[in-house]
């Protein structure tokens, strides 16, 4: 019998609740069957029950840190557990090992009973956690990424149909139930990061409830931070809970109230500890990335004149969302560098779960953070920097649980962390839009779905304004259900309104075109942050790209410049040289490419009309703007002093035009914008706008959505300018604001 055989079984027998039949280990892991001869040759080459393949060298270079890690010595508890329970509740420290070492003793549990169920499948909030847990796991099961265990982040799908360990983005699983509603392709489901509370996480706790009780052999392991526990484990009816904790303790230091401007605090803490003789690298916890920009610019500045004898000082910025990426350990080349190295990382609350380094030995956390809140009366976010939670702030802190001899600095009071910090996250759901929420709501009440016992209700007032305007879109029938129309839409993984303007582009004979803004909107943007001194630079090579009607023609003139370089390009260092020339971001548009080539793929496999492009032509720009208003008729502004002043035509926000939009560069500001971005803030600045006009605007709102717009000057003007149409297009109009049975199926199609 193999050396990781034996000791696998003196574990098992030393283990207090160990199970002398050894029920969940897979029966290709123990080959001997009492001949000796067998168990020599078992030990000279043992094979990997995933693959077939012998263990390399390095599966037990791997394995022994693994055994490591504090979650280890719960896996026979764990394994009891998940046999006897259909739901378990994992709840450790950060970096204790649960979000790579869960997932595998599920797959051995599946492959013990020859996945008659199906296999493992783990949600993650990030896609950088998700790819990069693949990769890991991957490695420690020693089995090829994208064939045993694999991974699905939006627009990205590394697996097979052999997969047996999947990690994926929890809004994946989310649209992957509305083809499989019951996932029976898994038999185990790991819902990680519970504690980040995103919308799509909530909502598959819901669903999964409904889920578990039709599929009797199904397995639920919910990951999460410990002050969630409790919740989750009443919430699913007072399962196991199964507790690990770090090893190190940390040193707290609190230095004093949280500050809206701490620029000047952090700078000082960082060059303290990088003068001190304690080794270590630095994550620093900031609002919001504006932050990341003013502090990565004065650690820089102050870092130039830093004498050499101390070490190099590297700022490495991480910034939320699509534009982080993870923080590693240090490589090999980093470790032989002759002048010690200390990096900085900063970064916002998306770091929590993107900090993978064991060289952290220091904290610093601002303790506040801006986050959007959406206003269903005015349908637009708004950023309000507010406390962080207890449960953030005890996570910042585990970040350094692996580390002896970490030290948290907090610049704020001990009193305000008990007395301003909330205990949990707010949860997305109940501060975020829900339109998109909503109709894959509608579309899984198809399978009887629909009716979720969410673990926090979101407020009445989103959830109107969300079946409002999926109604305004022509996505709702008479009865409130999905409309032929809705479903199409929801088929598209995009925002509902994005979605409406690609089917209405099949209408204006437009879709290449719109399927190219789609792509551009929904990857990070295109353009670069500019280095200090190099604006001009910048706005001079970004005025080649820019189109006269606006900043959405605007973007389909950089993708198509960027699609001329690729075909002309001898290799893709002359893209990326083209890209940097530009000022532009070469990854976001890869991702750009990548979304688009996906889009086509669903326009194609629904069999929607797909016309050839025609970018340029004065039909065709005007084609365009009509798809474009079919969806988002709700984001139009007017300049009301002819001095770029927008006033929002649902609210009385004033906002301006972005500087990086087209018109703010040429200072030629239209009247009348359709817009695709706008958030309330100390810069109130509307994204992606492009003009229209009051008559145009007429021709394709919905006649019973207009008529519950507010009384105001705008209102007036688009009233006058619907007394300019022809007769027939007015009576058309009035035939859908009737509440008459046909109102919906007219509403349904593309005026």
């Amino acid at each position: 019998m193999s050396s990781l055989r034996e000791e696998m079984d003196e574990e098992e027998l030393d283990h207090p609740n160990a199970s002398p039949e050894k029920r969940y280990f897979p029966e290709s892991l123990d080959s001997s069957d009492g001949d000796e001869e067998g168990v020599l040759a078992c030990e000279d080459l043992e094979l990997n029950p995933f693959d077939g393949l012998p263990y390399s060298s390095r599966y037990y270079k791997l394995l022994k840190e693994r055994e490591e890690l504090p979650i280890w010595k719960d896996k026979y508890s764990f394994m009891e557990s998940l046999l006897q329970n259909q739901v378990v509740v994992v709840s450790g420290d950060s970096k204790c090992g649960k979000s790579s070492q869960v997932p595998q003793w599920c797959a051995e549990y599946c492959l013990s009973i020859h996945y008659q169920h199906g296999g493992v499948i783990c949600t993650q909030a990030h896609k950088q956690t998700a790819v990069q847990l693949a990769l890991r796991v991957a490695d420690e099961m020693d089995v090829n990424i994208g064939h045993e265990v694999g991974y699905v982040i939006p627009f990205e799908n590394c697996c097979t149909t052999e997969t047996i360990l999947r990690y994926c983005t929890d809004d994946m699983l989310q649209r992957e139930m509305m083809s499989n509603p019951f996932l029976g392709s898994y038999g185990v489901i790991i819902l990680d990061d519970v504690h980040e509370r995103s919308l799509a996480t909530d909502v598959l706790l819901g669903l999964l409830k409904d889920v578990l009780l039709a599929r009797p052999e199904l397995k639920l392991i919910v990951i999460c931070s410990p002050l969630l526990t409790s919740k989750l484990s009443s919430y699913y009816g007072d399962v196991p809970v199964i507790d690990v904790r770090n090893k190190h303790p940390v040193e707290v230091v609190y230095l004093s109230g949280p500050q809206k401007d701490s620029f000047d605090s952090v700078v000082r803490l960082i060059f303290e500890i990088h003068r001190s003789d304690e080794k270590g690298d630095v994550v620093v916890f900031l609002a919001c990335e504006q932050d990341i920009e003013k502090t990565y610019e004065l650690v820089c500045q102050e870092g130039s004149i830093l004498n050499p004898d101390v070490g190099d000082l590297v700022v490495i910025p991480l910034y939320p969302k699509e534009k982080c990426s993870l923080f590693r350990p240090a490589d090999e080349t980093e470790k032989k560098c002759q002048v010690y190295q200390r990096r900085v990382v900063l970064t916002t609350s998306c770091g929590e779960s993107l900090i993978w380094s064991h060289t952290v030995k220091f904290v610093i956390d601002v303790g506040l953070e801006r986050r959007q809140v959406y206003n269903p009366r005015i349908r637009a976010n708004s950023l309000v920097l507010q406390p962080i939670s207890q449960s953030q702030a005890e996570i910042r802190k585990q970040l350094l649980g692996s580390s002896p001899s970490g030290k948290l600095f907090c610049l704020y009071t001990e009193e305000f962390a008990s007395k301003d910090m909330r205990p949990l996250k707010p949860a997305e759901m109940q501060e975020a839009n829900l339109t998109s929420m909503v109709l894959f709501m509608k579309r899984v009440d198809i399978a009887g779905l629909g009716r979720c016992d969410f673990m926090n209700r979101p407020a009445p007032e989103s959830l109107m304004q969300a079946l409002e305007d999926l109604d305004y879109l022509a996505a709702l029938d008479n009865d409130g259900n999905l409309s032929e129309f809705g479903i199409i839409m929801s088929e598209f993984p995009l925002d509902p309104q994005l979605s409406k303007s690609i089917l209405a582009s099949c209408e204006f004979d437009c879709v290449d075109e719109m399927l190219t803004i789609a792509a551009m909107v929904t990857a990070p943007s295109c353009f670069l942050h500019v280095p200090h001194g190099a604006e001009e630079a910048a706005v001079t090579c970004w005025k080649t790209f820019l189109h006269p009607e606006g900043d959405h023609f605007t973007l389909i003139n950089v993708y198509n410049a960027y699609q001329d370089t690729v075909l002309n390009s001898a290799n893709e260092h002359c893209v990326e040289m083209w890209c940097h020339d530009c000022f532009l971001s070469c990854s976001a548009l890869r991702m750009a490419d990548v979304i688009r080539a996906e889009l086509l793929e669903i326009i194609k496999r629904i069999e929607l009309p797909y016309a050839e492009p025609a970018f340029g032509s004065k039909e065709n720009g005007l084609n365009i703007k009509k798809a474009l208003l079919s969806g988002y008729f709700m984001q139009i502004a007017r300049d009301v002093d002819g001095s770029g002043n927008y006033l929002m035509l649902t609210h009385k926000q004033v906002a301006q035009l972005h500087p990086l939009s087209s018109y703010s560069i040429t200072k030629k500001m239209p009247e009348w914008v359709l817009f695709h971005q706008f958030s309330i803030s100390e810069n109130n600045y509307i994204r992606v706008a492009s003009a229209v006009s009051p008559e145009l605007f007429m021709q394709l709102v919905p006649q019973y959505y207009f008529s519950n717009l507010p009384p105001s000057e705008s209102k007036d003007i688009l009233q006058q300018a619907a007394g300019h149409l022809p007769t027939e297009t007015v009576n058309k109009d009035q035939e859908v604001c009737d509440k008459c049975p046909d109102a919906t199926e007219q509403r349904c199609t593309i005026q």
